[in-house]
């Protein structure tokens, strides 16, 4: 950050009285600009016949990539409408939200990543334009090593065993950063 979005005078880092983090302070009108983490909503749409429904990556990072319907959380919305939006987007799927099924920590990138339990409300779904394929998956058709982002693969392993169990429960971590290849 270079500049107030306030005033428009430069920032600096420095530390505000009573706080222990540096933040960005304007150097003219003293507003403080905090930098938070992001909350990512998404689903995990599920069809009556127990088939997921993942979308297939049209835009970085991770493109051409498998996932689940999910994107950053809009101010002005709660966090089941920002997933229901979210599929919606991205798989032109309309959804029933259930309870939150996952809540992935990821401090490395600043993100909260939250996963909720979905039900298609119909079988009219298409790309969005985030999106270059939208399809349903049995759990031995999920291609696993295609899979985008980490908490999407915790998230489906958990569905996968809760689902065989009989009852779903809230599934949380905090994650640390991929280990990098090479």
């Amino acid at each position: 950050m270079r500049y107030c979005a306030d005033c428009g005078a430069p920032v600096e880092l420095r530390t505000p009285q009573d706080d222990h983090r540096e933040r960005y302070v304007c150097t003219s009108c003293d507003t403080i600009h905090y930098q938070n983490p992001k909350i990512i909503v998404g689903a995990i749409p599920e069809w009556e016949d127990g088939r997921i429904l993942l979308c297939l990556r049209a835009i970085e990072p991770r493109h051409g990539l498998w996932t689940l319907p999910a994107g950053f959380m809009e101010n002005g919305e709660t966090t089941a409408e920002g997933a229901a939006r979210e599929t919606l987007e991205e798989a032109n799927a309309r959804v029933a939200i259930h309870e939150l099924f996952g809540l992935y920590n990821l401090p490395y990138i600043n993100q909260v990543q939250m996963l909720f339990r979905a039900t298609l409300l119909d079988l009219d779904f298409s790309p969005g334009v985030e999106s270059l394929d939208v399809k349903l998956f049995k759990e031995e058709e999920i291609p696993w090593e295609q899979l985008a982002f980490r908490p999407v693969r915790y998230a489906l392993e958990s569905y996968f065993a809760d689902r065989k169990a009989g009852e779903f429960k809230l599934h949380s971590g905090d994650l640390e950063p991929p280990v990098r290849k090479g």
